[in-house]
């Protein structure tokens, strides 16, 4: 198969190509390539190159930044997303587009999680763009899968890299405790994403993050005891953090717990949390 994949350089995409390379003609671009928030030359690169498949990996994803970036945000998630629905449209293929548990207020009570259809009350720029982004793309084709993903980690700049760092730096660090999700390895949101195309399952949206749930501070004390790093790990509220850093951040979801029973159901290998960051950590040469 022929199969286009933008924000190419970044480290989803990474995984992503690592998962595709074999067996596949992988034409992968980033801006400097494709602006995929023109729409022209969008579909006329889409029409000539002619894939099988689009994958876009490209994203606006400085939650914080966002708040204050302005209309580029809305451009990158929301009508980058639509121009690329429109051109696999026109070629008649499928899009693959990541999109976030920020879609969602994350205010859901921590006991429960948040299913593919709830209700959808995004409370940040980044969350409020990736939203429009997911309409847009139903909007202009049928054919699509939308992956909500959250807490990604992998090959470049990530919570994980950091939590190890300062672990080794440091005897005593706070961390987050009342933000509840699940962290997701990067070469596991791109094997979902491989097994969906093989398998061809039904079109639609689906939560894609590794299985089980945590906090920020029962991750990193995860970190630390697989690294066989020795740092006390204090937990703190969102509140006491912000305060402590002396921060102005967008708001961060208490829960992005998110269901992968449509996935599992139709027979995607969703591997747990703590069996990814294992198998992180000994990639990086840390257990």
């Amino acid at each position: 198969m022929k199969i286009l994949i933008t924000g190419a350089n970044g480290m989803l995409a990474k995984s992503v190509k690592k998962r595709l390379e074999k067996g596949n003609e992988l034409i992968c671009t980033d801006v400097a390539d494709l602006d995929i928030t023109d729409e022209n030359a969008v579909i006329k690169y889409v029409e000539n190159i002619r894939p099988d498949y689009i994958i876009n990996c490209a994203a606006y994803t400085a939650v914080d930044k966002a708040e204050e970036a302005g209309e580029i945000v809305e451009k990158i998630n929301a009508e980058g997303p639509a121009n690329l629905a429109k051109a696999s449209k026109t070629i008649n293929v499928p899009l693959i587009h990541i999109s976030t548990d920020y879609v969602f207020g994350g205010d859901l009570d921590i006991e429960k999680v948040y299913k593919e259809d709830d209700q959808k009350i995004p409370v940040t720029a980044y969350g409020i763009t990736k939203l429009h982004g997911e309409e847009k793309i139903q909007e202009n084709t049928d054919k699509y899968y939308i992956f909500r993903t959250a807490w990604l980690y992998g090959d470049g700049n990530n919570f994980v890299r950091t939590m190890l760092n300062l672990g080794e730096q440091k005897d005593e660090i706070s961390v987050v405790s009342d933000q509840h999700g699940s962290p997701t390895y990067a070469e596991d949101l791109a094997n979902i994403i491989g097994e969906a195309i093989e398998k061809e399952i039904p079109y639609g949206v689906y939560h894609a993050t590794n299985e089980g749930y945590t906090t920020w501070y029962d991750f990193t004390k995860a970190i630390f005891e697989y690294a066989g790093i020795i740092c006390k790990v204090n937990p703190v509220t969102t509140e006491q953090y912000i305060e402590m850093m002396k921060i102005t951040q967008a708001k961060r979801p208490k829960n992005s717990q998110l269901s992968k029973q449509k996935l599992i159901e139709q027979g995607i290998n969703v591997p747990d949390w703590e069996d990814g960051l294992k198998r992180y950590l000994k990639e990086e040469g840390k257990i």
